[in-house]
C-alpha cells in the first residue's frame, strides 16, 4: 500500500454506489442509531418515561417479555450484546439493589438462576456474563430501574466486528428469540419461578 492509497481510502457514505458489487461485504444495523443517538433513553428518571415501568403493560410479544414472576420479570434485551440476552427487573421503580425488598432481591436471583438454564437448554453457551450496573457512572443506561443482565457467551463470539465496525452481528431476530426462550421457560423452569 502506498501513501497514494491511503489518501484514497475514506467511509462509503449513505447511499454512495447502491447495488455496486465489489469486494466486501457489508453488514448494516441502522436500527442501532436508535440506540447511539439516544432516542430510546426515559427523558428524565419518572416511572413514566421507564421503559422497565412500561414493559410489563405491553402484551408478552410486543414487550419482548419471556417470563413474569409475582415482583419481578424477564424481558429480551432491545439492544443486545449477544443473542439471548436478557433483563431480570422488578416491577417496582427502584435504582439500587439496597432499595429491593427481600422478596424482590429473592425473585430477582431465582430468576436470574432460571435464566441461565432457560438459555442453556435453548442456546448452549459456553458461558454467561452476569450483572448490574448501579448508577449512570458505571455503565447503567438506565439507572433509574434496576435491572440484571444474563448474557450468553460462546467460545468465538467475539470477533472484530464490535472493536472495528462498532457492529455487533445478531443471527435471529428478537422476536424469534423471545419466542424461543418463552417456550423453554415453560418446560425448563421450576414450579412458580
Amino acid at each position: 500500500m502506498t501513501s497514494g492509497d491511503l489518501d484514497d481510502r475514506r467511509a462509503e457514505r449513505a447511499g454512495e454506489h447502491p447495488g455496486v458489487p465489489d469486494a466486501f461485504e457489508r453488514l448494516w444495523t441502522p436500527h442501532r442509531m436508535v440506540y447511539v443517538g439516544g432516542q430510546d433513553k426515559p427523558e428524565d428518571d419518572g416511572e413514566a418515561a421507564c421503559p422497565f415501568c412500561r414493559t410489563p403493560s405491553r402484551n408478552d410479544e410486543d414487550g419482548l417479555v419471556v417470563h413474569r414472576g409475582a415482583s419481578a420479570y424477564v424481558v429480551l434485551n432491545l439492544y443486545p450484546y449477544n443473542p439471548g440476552h436478557l433483563l431480570v427487573c422488578p416491577y417496582r421503580h427502584v435504582a439500587d439493589l439496597t432499595e429491593l425488598t427481600d422478596d424482590e432481591r429473592d425473585e430477582i436471583g431465582a430468576l436470574t438462576a432460571t435464566a441461565m438454564r432457560v438459555v442453556r437448554a435453548a442456546s448452549a453457551p459456553d458461558g454467561f456474563n452476569l450483572g448490574m450496573n448501579q448508577g449512570a457512572v458505571a455503565g447503567a443506561g438506565i439507572a433509574a430501574h434496576l435491572h440484571q443482565h444474563v448474557v450468553p457467551r460462546w467460545n468465538g463470539d467475539s470477533n472484530f466486528l464490535p472493536v472495528v465496525a462498532r457492529t455487533k452481528a445478531l443471527p435471529q431476530v428478537l422476536g424469534e428469540t423471545r419466542d424461543l426462550l418463552a417456550a423453554a421457560w415453560a418446560a425448563a423452569a421450576p414450579e412458580g419461578i
